[in-house]
């Protein structure tokens, strides 16, 4: 008779008879396990060997695949001079889309053209009866190209006239678009008035009076001349040589030569000790930060525009930092490293030779925000080293930078970073390239006309041969650079870390110099002016006649020109750009005088002058000279 128990023994043999392993039944139910013990407890380790085989697969093809994205974004960015297809392409299609969906806003620029039209015709049938009519649109006041009187005559009128009618509707078209972001409607506007102006008139031979002129006046000799000027041009940049004429400005035999002793050295900087050149001096020394994307020389040019010459001519002891200018090895340079081995480094130096004296520190642009940063920091830790600090056409707060600010958001970011990536820095072809589209008028345009149309060429100028000396930029230095202040306004917003915890602006008690330039397309004065709403140390606000550069390198030579000022106390209620503009004191000639007045009413009487420091070498250094 067969039970239940025999029927188990009998399943219990059969599977022995099977399976050579041992044989175990489950706990809940007494079926038996089909598989060794050995292997049921290997299994889930194979299967985790596996699983970390595969991920290490996948991290391989991760990291194969990042590296040929960035190659290949890198290789289309030196087509592009760094500008990103994607970030463009994103730009007009929000445009593109709102522009289509608005049916109402194309009325409107129909409209808008044909009476542009018929403003057109109109100034057509006056010209035919009229040789020198009125013209029916006046270019903008910085729009140089069409001032001659050769563009009066009959039909080159016409066509400048048409060309300028064009701009302005494309403007109309490109701009007020409902829902088109900010950022977006900039770029759009921006790239399609560039489009535009390679087409100008102005640049053509047969469409313009002028050059037409010179070559009849000179049998064509100056096309000759334009020819050998633009070959000539095209040798030297694929050398990477520098402009004509250059060779004639060089650090240390004509510019840069203020007496001085390169007093300090690491990996980033060279110190540059000028004595005064009085019998006495201001106890208090001055600390300058130039800008690491330009030559500290900007600041030193020839004797009558020097800076530096200046102030030591005044009885003050300047010190000078000079930028190495970074190479490959140096990638991974951080702004945190430029604070510490830069600004930091300079003020320990000048603490050890002067160590009962605080300081009047200057920062030049990028240099004057990093000096913004550290005195933040500094008034944070309760280092009381500074007497004063001056700001230079430098930013605090980034949300109103400028034309900059058209390529900075992240696709353009990520993009850059690529470049930089490929070798470890941005080079300065590309920074240059940008800072030419920002004024392509002044800068591409009208010097084409002037040495390819008319074959002349413009003499060189120390400015424009140290415009010519630019520096690279390391690649993390840089990418924090645009990341932490251009795209997110750290600084401004209390967000930025520097010397292991986060900076304020309003923590600065010293006194403020802050300079702006009316024409600065680098750093637009109303942005540099937001530190009014940053700081709550006394502030000395002074807007200047000139550019980025033109305007802070104003030698009291200089005769034209002027700067307007005010002094912001205790208790004193903000003004806006425009009120403070009405309210601000007006005086003729350079702003020099002013700051220096500045600085000696908030230094000691005069004492005899300080010993220099242990020289390395003579000044401008070693590092100005890196190309």
């Amino acid at each position: 008779m067969t039970t239940d128990a025999t029927i188990a023994q009998t399943d219990e043999q059969r599977a022995e008879r099977t399976f050579s392993g041992p044989v175990q039944s489950y706990p809940s139910h007494g079926f038996p396990r089909l598989a060794s013990t050995a292997f049921l407890e290997a299994w889930p380790s194979a299967f985790l060997a596996a699983e970390r085989a595969i991920d290490r697969d996948s991290h391989g093809y991760a990291a194969l695949s990042d590296v040929v994205d960035r190659s290949l974004h890198a290789s289309v960015a030196h087509l592009t001079g760094g500008l990103s297809p994607a970030a463009m392409a994103g730009a007009y299609w929000d445009w593109a889309v709102h522009l289509a969906s608005s049916p109402g806003r194309q009325m409107l620029l129909a409209e808008k053209a044909m009476r542009k039209t018929w403003r057109f015709a109109s100034y057509a049938w006056r010209c035919a009866f009229q040789p020198n009519a009125a013209p029916c649109i006046e270019p903008l006041p910085q729009d140089k190209r069409f001032s001659g009187e050769a563009w009066r005559q009959w039909p080159y009128a016409l066509l400048y006239q048409g060309f300028l009618l064009n701009q302005q509707w494309w403007h109309n078209a490109t701009t007020g678009i409902g829902g088109v972001t900010k950022q977006h409607e900039n770029v759009v506007e921006f790239a399609s008035r560039q489009l535009l102006d390679m087409f100008s008139p102005s640049n053509f031979l047969l469409t313009n009076p002028e050059a037409l002129q010179r070559t009849l006046a000179t049998g064509g000799v100056n096309l000759v001349y334009g020819l050998q000027n633009f070959l000539e041009d095209m040798e030297r940049r694929a050398g990477g040589k520098p402009p004509v004429g250059a060779e004639a400005f060089m650090p240390g035999q004509n510019v840069a030569i203020t007496p001085g002793k390169v007093i300090y050295r690491n990996r980033l900087i060279e110190l540059i000790q000028y004595g005064p050149s009085t019998e006495k001096a201001r106890p208090e020394p001055v600390l300058i930060t130039p800008a690491w994307i330009m030559k500290y020389y900007i600041l030193d040019l020839s004797p009558h525009n020097s800076l530096v010459r200046f102030l030591t001519g005044q009885g003050f002891t300047v010190f000078m930092i000079s930028w190495r200018n970074p190479s490959a090895e140096d990638r991974d340079l951080t702004m945190e490293a430029y604070r510490r081995l830069g600004v930091m480094a300079a003020l320990d130096l000048i603490s050890s030779l002067m160590p009962d004296q605080k300081i009047h520190a200057a920062g030049y642009c990028l240099g004057g925000t990093l000096l913004a940063i550290a005195a933040a920091a500094m008034a944070r830790d309760n280092d009381e080293r500074l007497k004063s600090v001056t700001l230079l056409a430098a930013q605090t707060d980034f949300t109103e930078a400028g034309e900059l600010t058209l390529f900075v958001n992240e696709s353009q970011l990520d993009f850059l970073e690529d470049l930089m990536w490929e070798h470890g820095y941005l080079d300065s072809k590309e920074m240059a390239g940008a800072f030419q589209l920002l004024r392509s008028n002044d800068l591409v345009w009208s010097y084409a006309h002037k040495s390819y149309l008319m074959g002349e060429r413009e003499p060189m100028t120390d400015m424009r041969a140290w415009n010519a000396d630019a520096t690279r930029m390391p690649y993390k230095m840089h990418s924090g650079y645009l990341r932490l202040l251009f795209l997110n306004n750290d600084l401004a917003e209390g967000r930025l870390r520097a010397n292991g915890g986060a900076v304020a602006l309003h923590d600065i008690r010293a006194p403020i110099f802050a300079v702006g330039t009316e024409r600065d397309h680098i750093a637009p004065w109303r942005s540099v002016y937001k530190i009014h709403l940053l700081a709550d140390a006394e502030i000395t606000f002074l807007l200047t006649s000139g550019g980025h550069n033109a305007g802070i390198v104003s030698e009291p030579e200089k005769k034209r020109g002027g700067y307007r000022f005010t002094t912001r106390v205790d208790g004193e209620h903000y003004a806006d750009p425009e009120e403070w503009v009405r309210i601000a004191a007006v005086r003729e000639g350079s702003w020099w005088p002013e700051w220096s007045a500045w600085l000696a009413a908030r230094s000691g009487p005069p004492v005899a002058p300080p010993a220099m420091g242990p020289a390395l070498c003579d000044a401008p250094g070693t590092y100005v000279l890196q190309s």
